[in-house]
């Protein structure tokens, strides 16, 4: 009686979870965690793709911003989250630099998630202040060679996007300056204006309005070909550096063990936002990219997370750049 009373359990839960599946996500919200804080380019990125897939999930998606450490904290939390399918994260490619840039980073992208998807690509731009004297990329680079310890690159952090962008620049063009991080965006942005510091390299979504304001100089799009929204900025490739392509990728992930019929119905629901023509918009508008149906699925993302983690260490680990 035991025996039997066991397998019937058994049977029963095996039984329960397609069934809860296909009731997901019932009446209770998901939360998807961004680890950066309100009003940055990936929190931008988490809404307007979340407001599509809550409407083909027919249910409600909250964002949730738990900031701090590069990213780590946010990722930390929905590790360790229970795993069905009520929590997820949007991280960018600072998912791919962690491993090298902190040596006691407590999770391991590839082990301790379930992948659900890419979301959209967010190039970067090289920016200078007005005052810099180059006009152009061509005059920039041997005035950036001939003045180097002069020179202030800003960052938005270690880790950050813009801190990544700017270690890839610097070792393509064989010449190291001064670095200067802040704690975010906008108080770099607000320095690079005020000319407190010569050059940034960032996201299009950050500066989109400060380049089409003219505030900034917008110098090379740090990608092969030239960026839709901003076709008057020429491509990395045309200035001669082929090597430079950072692109601000970025992806939805669930804690490891979530039932895999929660992750496909995450999925398909994800597949059907980056095709909206509403959200591909409104990246367009952005200079930003919204990833194809065949990307915004798991095994796509957990590929492309291998490689970027092969790409970037090497360079994390060459500069020496650590976190902790």
């Amino acid at each position: 009686m035991k025996f039997l009373s066991t397998l019937s359990l058994g049977v029963l839960a095996a039984l329960a979870a397609p069934a809860q599946a296909q009731d997901f996500p019932g009446s209770a919200p998901i939360i998807a965690v961004v680890p950066f804080a309100a009003g940055g380019p990936t929190d931008k990125v988490a809404r307007d793709v979340t407001a599509v897939m809550a409407r083909h999930l027919k249910g409600q998606i909250v964002i949730e911003n738990v900031g701090g450490a590069g990213g780590t904290i946010g990722a930390k939390k929905v590790a360790s989250a229970r795993n069905d399918g009520h929590t997820v994260l949007i991280h960018h490619i600072g998912m791919s630099t962690a491993p090298a840039l902190y040596r006691h980073l407590g999770f391991d992208p590839l082990k301790d998630f379930e992948m659900i998807g890419e979301i959209a690509d967010v190039p970067m731009v090289l920016l200078g202040t007005k005052s810099l004297p180059p006009d152009n990329f061509k005059d920039l680079l041997p005035y950036i060679k001939a003045n180097s310890s002069k020179l202030f690159l800003a960052n938005a952090g270690i880790g950050s996007a813009s801190h990544l962008c700017g270690l890839l620049f610097m070792s393509t063009i064989g010449t190291q300056l001064g670095t200067v991080p802040y704690k975010g965006t906008a108080p770099a942005l607000t320095d690079l204006i005020g000319g407190q510091v010569n050059l940034m390299c960032d996201q299009t979504t950050n500066v989109a309005g400060q380049i089409k304001a003219g505030v900034v100089k917008p110098y090379v799009a740090m990608q092969p070909s030239r960026i839709d929204a901003f076709k008057d900025i020429p491509a990395a490739a045309e200035q001669g550096l082929p090597g430079i392509e950072v692109k601000i990728w970025h992806a939805m992930y669930a804690p490891k063990g979530t039932p895999p019929a929660v992750v496909e119905k995450l999925s398909a629901a994800l597949q059907a936002a980056v095709q909206d023509p509403v959200f591909r918009g409104k990246m367009a508008e952005l200079g930003a990219q919204a990833a194809t149906g065949e990307r915004a699925r798991p095994d796509s993302l957990r590929k492309h997370l291998g490689n970027e983690i092969a790409k970037w260490t090497p360079i994390i680990r060459a500069a020496g750049v650590y976190a902790d």
